[in-house]
Protein backbone atom coordinates (compact mmCIF):
# COMPACT_ATOMS: atom_id res chain seq x y z
CA UNK A 1 0.00 0.00 0.00
CA UNK A 2 1.29 3.45 -0.94
CA UNK A 3 1.44 6.10 1.80
CA UNK A 4 2.22 9.47 0.19
CA UNK A 5 4.00 11.50 2.86
CA UNK A 6 3.95 14.69 0.79
CA UNK A 7 0.63 15.80 -0.78
CA UNK A 8 0.41 15.29 -4.55
CA UNK A 9 1.24 18.37 -6.63
CA UNK A 10 -2.13 18.24 -8.38
CA UNK A 11 -3.98 18.51 -5.06
CA UNK A 12 -1.78 21.38 -3.89
CA UNK A 13 -2.39 23.23 -7.15
CA UNK A 14 -6.16 22.76 -6.97
CA UNK A 15 -6.27 23.99 -3.38
CA UNK A 16 -3.66 26.68 -3.97
CA UNK A 17 -5.26 29.13 -1.53
CA UNK A 18 -4.53 26.79 1.35
CA UNK A 19 -1.21 26.84 3.21
CA UNK A 20 0.80 23.67 2.55
CA UNK A 21 4.28 24.87 3.50
CA UNK A 22 5.82 28.04 4.88
CA UNK A 23 7.96 29.74 2.27
CA UNK A 24 11.00 31.93 2.85
CA UNK A 25 11.18 31.39 6.60
CA UNK A 26 14.74 30.12 6.96
CA UNK A 27 15.56 26.92 8.82
CA UNK A 28 12.23 26.64 10.67
CA UNK A 29 9.93 23.63 11.00
CA UNK A 30 6.25 23.89 11.96
CA UNK A 31 5.14 20.95 14.08
CA UNK A 32 1.38 20.38 14.28
CA UNK A 33 -0.72 18.00 16.38
CA UNK A 34 -4.29 17.09 15.47
CA UNK A 35 -7.32 15.79 17.39
CA UNK A 36 -6.63 16.79 21.00
CA UNK A 37 -6.68 17.90 23.66
CA UNK A 38 -6.95 14.59 25.50
CA UNK A 39 -5.50 13.48 28.84
CA UNK A 40 -2.20 11.58 28.77
CA UNK A 41 -1.56 11.99 25.04
CA UNK A 42 -1.63 15.77 24.75
CA UNK A 43 0.14 15.99 28.09
CA UNK A 44 2.90 13.70 26.80
CA UNK A 45 3.33 15.91 23.75
CA UNK A 46 3.52 19.05 25.88
CA UNK A 47 6.04 17.47 28.25
CA UNK A 48 8.20 16.34 25.33
CA UNK A 49 8.04 19.72 23.59
CA UNK A 50 9.07 21.39 26.84
CA UNK A 51 11.99 19.00 27.20
CA UNK A 52 13.33 20.11 23.80
CA UNK A 53 12.20 23.75 24.12
CA UNK A 54 10.08 23.35 20.99
CA UNK A 55 6.86 25.15 20.06
CA UNK A 56 4.00 23.71 18.00
CA UNK A 57 0.48 24.31 16.74
CA UNK A 58 -2.41 22.17 18.00
CA UNK A 59 -5.48 21.72 15.81
CA UNK A 60 -8.11 20.91 18.39
CA UNK A 61 -11.49 19.21 18.19
CA UNK A 62 -14.10 21.43 19.83
CA UNK A 63 -15.71 18.73 21.93
CA UNK A 64 -12.28 17.72 23.27
CA UNK A 65 -11.62 21.32 24.29
CA UNK A 66 -14.98 21.38 26.07
CA UNK A 67 -14.12 18.15 27.94
CA UNK A 68 -10.52 19.12 28.76
CA UNK A 69 -10.34 22.89 29.24
CA UNK A 70 -7.38 22.67 31.60
CA UNK A 71 -5.22 20.90 29.04
CA UNK A 72 -6.28 23.39 26.38
CA UNK A 73 -5.26 26.27 28.62
CA UNK A 74 -1.94 24.58 29.27
CA UNK A 75 -1.28 24.47 25.49
CA UNK A 76 -1.79 28.22 25.31
CA UNK A 77 0.03 29.11 28.53
CA UNK A 78 3.14 27.22 27.38
CA UNK A 79 3.39 29.33 24.24
CA UNK A 80 1.89 27.07 21.60
CA UNK A 81 -0.79 28.12 19.12
CA UNK A 82 -4.14 26.48 18.45
CA UNK A 83 -6.49 26.05 15.52
CA UNK A 84 -9.99 24.83 14.76
CA UNK A 85 -10.36 21.16 13.72
CA UNK A 86 -14.21 21.15 13.75
CA UNK A 87 -16.36 20.23 16.74
CA UNK A 88 -16.62 16.49 16.07
CA UNK A 89 -13.97 15.68 13.45
CA UNK A 90 -16.24 15.87 10.42
CA UNK A 91 -15.31 14.63 6.96
CA UNK A 92 -16.03 17.57 4.68
CA UNK A 93 -16.52 15.37 1.63
CA UNK A 94 -19.40 13.58 3.33
CA UNK A 95 -21.01 16.48 5.20
CA UNK A 96 -23.49 19.04 3.81
CA UNK A 97 -22.14 22.59 3.73
CA UNK A 98 -24.56 24.03 6.29
CA UNK A 99 -23.82 21.23 8.77
CA UNK A 100 -20.05 21.54 8.30
CA UNK A 101 -20.02 25.32 8.70
CA UNK A 102 -22.25 25.11 11.77
CA UNK A 103 -19.83 22.61 13.31
CA UNK A 104 -16.85 24.90 12.63
CA UNK A 105 -18.63 27.92 14.08
CA UNK A 106 -19.58 26.04 17.21
CA UNK A 107 -15.88 25.37 17.73
CA UNK A 108 -15.14 29.09 17.27
CA UNK A 109 -16.89 29.67 20.59
CA UNK A 110 -13.94 27.94 22.28
CA UNK A 111 -11.10 28.48 19.78
CA UNK A 112 -10.77 31.98 18.37
CA UNK A 113 -10.95 32.20 14.56
CA UNK A 114 -7.56 32.26 12.89
CA UNK A 115 -6.35 28.82 11.86
CA UNK A 116 -8.36 25.88 10.53
CA UNK A 117 -7.42 22.39 9.41
CA UNK A 118 -10.05 20.11 7.87
CA UNK A 119 -10.14 16.63 9.42
CA UNK A 120 -8.67 14.02 7.07
CA UNK A 121 -7.66 16.97 4.84
CA UNK A 122 -11.08 16.59 3.22
CA UNK A 123 -13.02 19.73 2.44
CA UNK A 124 -15.06 20.98 -0.51
CA UNK A 125 -14.42 24.39 -2.02
CA UNK A 126 -17.93 25.61 -1.17
CA UNK A 127 -17.13 24.92 2.48
CA UNK A 128 -13.64 26.38 2.21
CA UNK A 129 -14.87 29.64 0.69
CA UNK A 130 -16.98 30.30 3.77
CA UNK A 131 -14.28 29.23 6.24
CA UNK A 132 -11.58 31.34 4.56
CA UNK A 133 -13.54 34.47 5.46
CA UNK A 134 -12.45 33.92 9.08
CA UNK A 135 -9.61 31.42 8.98
CA UNK A 136 -6.38 30.56 7.21
CA UNK A 137 -6.69 26.94 6.08
CA UNK A 138 -3.56 25.00 7.06
CA UNK A 139 -2.74 21.71 5.38
CA UNK A 140 0.71 20.04 5.51
CA UNK A 141 3.97 19.31 3.76
CA UNK A 142 4.83 16.13 5.72
CA UNK A 143 2.35 13.53 7.02
CA UNK A 144 3.82 11.16 9.60
CA UNK A 145 1.07 8.49 9.39
CA UNK A 146 1.39 8.00 13.13
CA UNK A 147 -2.34 7.17 13.20
CA UNK A 148 -2.22 4.38 10.61
CA UNK A 149 -2.20 0.77 11.89
CA UNK A 150 -0.10 -0.48 8.97
CA UNK A 151 2.70 2.04 9.51
CA UNK A 152 5.34 0.96 12.04
CA UNK A 153 7.12 3.35 14.42
CA UNK A 154 10.26 2.90 12.32
CA UNK A 155 8.42 3.86 9.12
CA UNK A 156 6.78 6.80 10.85
CA UNK A 157 10.20 8.09 11.91
CA UNK A 158 11.63 7.53 8.43
CA UNK A 159 8.71 9.45 6.93
CA UNK A 160 9.37 12.57 8.93
CA UNK A 161 13.17 12.69 8.81
CA UNK A 162 13.37 11.99 5.07
CA UNK A 163 10.80 14.56 3.98
CA UNK A 164 11.31 17.44 6.39
CA UNK A 165 12.83 20.55 4.84
CA UNK A 166 12.93 24.24 5.79
CA UNK A 167 9.37 25.53 6.10
CA UNK A 168 7.77 22.09 6.41
CA UNK A 169 4.43 21.80 8.18
CA UNK A 170 4.52 18.36 9.83
CA UNK A 171 1.46 16.46 11.06
CA UNK A 172 1.33 14.27 14.15
CA UNK A 173 -1.69 13.33 16.30
CA UNK A 174 -2.07 13.66 20.07
CA UNK A 175 -4.49 10.76 20.24
CA UNK A 176 -4.78 7.26 21.66
CA UNK A 177 -4.64 5.70 18.18
CA UNK A 178 -1.39 7.45 17.29
CA UNK A 179 0.34 7.11 20.66
CA UNK A 180 2.14 3.76 20.06
CA UNK A 181 4.06 5.53 17.28
CA UNK A 182 4.09 9.05 18.67
CA UNK A 183 5.68 8.07 21.98
CA UNK A 184 8.92 6.61 20.55
CA UNK A 185 9.11 8.81 17.46
CA UNK A 186 8.53 12.34 18.78
CA UNK A 187 11.61 12.68 21.02
CA UNK A 188 13.87 11.08 18.40
CA UNK A 189 12.50 13.41 15.73
CA UNK A 190 12.92 16.52 17.88
CA UNK A 191 16.52 15.55 18.62
CA UNK A 192 17.11 14.95 14.91
CA UNK A 193 15.76 18.38 14.03
CA UNK A 194 17.89 20.12 16.63
CA UNK A 195 20.99 18.20 15.52
CA UNK A 196 20.27 19.30 11.92
CA UNK A 197 20.09 22.93 12.98
CA UNK A 198 16.34 23.39 12.64
CA UNK A 199 14.34 25.80 14.80
CA UNK A 200 10.69 25.56 15.79
CA UNK A 201 7.87 28.02 15.23
CA UNK A 202 4.11 28.18 15.58
CA UNK A 203 1.74 28.99 12.75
Amino acid sequence: MLFPVRPPLLIRKYYNRFTWKMEGVGNFVYLTFDDGPVPKYTEYVLDTLNQFKAKATFFCIGQNVEKNPGIYQRIISEGHSTGNHTWQHLNGWLTPKHEYISDVRRTEELIAPGLFRPPYGRIRMEQAEDIMQRHRIIMWDVLSYDYHPKVSPEKCYTNVIHYTRPGSIVVFHDSEKAFPKLEPVLPKYLKFLIDQGYKFATL
